[in-house]
């Protein structure tokens, strides 16, 4: 089948609820929690991508210095958190510490582990990027009251404590 093919799965993403929550105004009515997610998703993976830039940091970079600003990990425990082999993370890893961000240093006692670490740059840049896009995303919910605002915080707790905790979001 062509893209130019119309299928009824085609038919709804371009004249169902999908289309019309990627105009500017949004009826509630018509926003299924799915699609309203994807949008809300799309919309923090671009202020995220955007600040990333701002940084001079690729989103993957960021991610990294925002995960190590808890502490020195694992070169294993960072390529589960990535969803990579522990191969891939060595490329990651390597421009990293070319630019003085992070380092990579024996684990005491273990000498096939390696732990990762910011560096005093890394931890200043991984503070300013995680100051800026929290910023953003309060923008985001800004206009809610503070009801709706708390309502908000304990529906995306749930949502999160239940990924978290389900035997199917391993």
């Amino acid at each position: 089948m062509s893209e130019t093919e119309t299928t009824p799965e085609r038919a709804r993403f371009r004249g169902g609820r999908f289309a019309h929550v990627h105009g500017a105004g949004v009826d509630p009515a018509e926003l299924d929690a799915g699609a309203g997610l994807l949008q809300v998703s799309g919309m923090v993976q671009g202020l995220y991508a955007g600040i990333s830039e701002r940084h001079d940091l690729t989103p993957v970079q960021a991610k990294l210095l925002c995960v190590l600003l808890d502490g020195p990990r694992g070169m294993a425990e960072l390529a589960q958190c990535f969803g990579v082999e522990k191969a891939a993370l060595t490329g990651l890893m390597d421009r990293a510490e070319k630019r003085g961000l992070a380092e990579r240093s024996p684990v005491p006692g273990d000498r096939r582990a390696v732990q990762v670490t910011l560096t005093d740059s890394g931890r200043r840049a991984a503070i300013a990027f995680h100051a800026d896009v929290g910023e953003a995303l309060n923008e985001l919910i800004g206009h809610l009251s503070d009801a709706d605002r708390e309502h908000f915080r304990a529906v995306i707790a749930g949502i999160i404590t239940r990924c978290r905790t389900s035997p199917s979001s391993s």
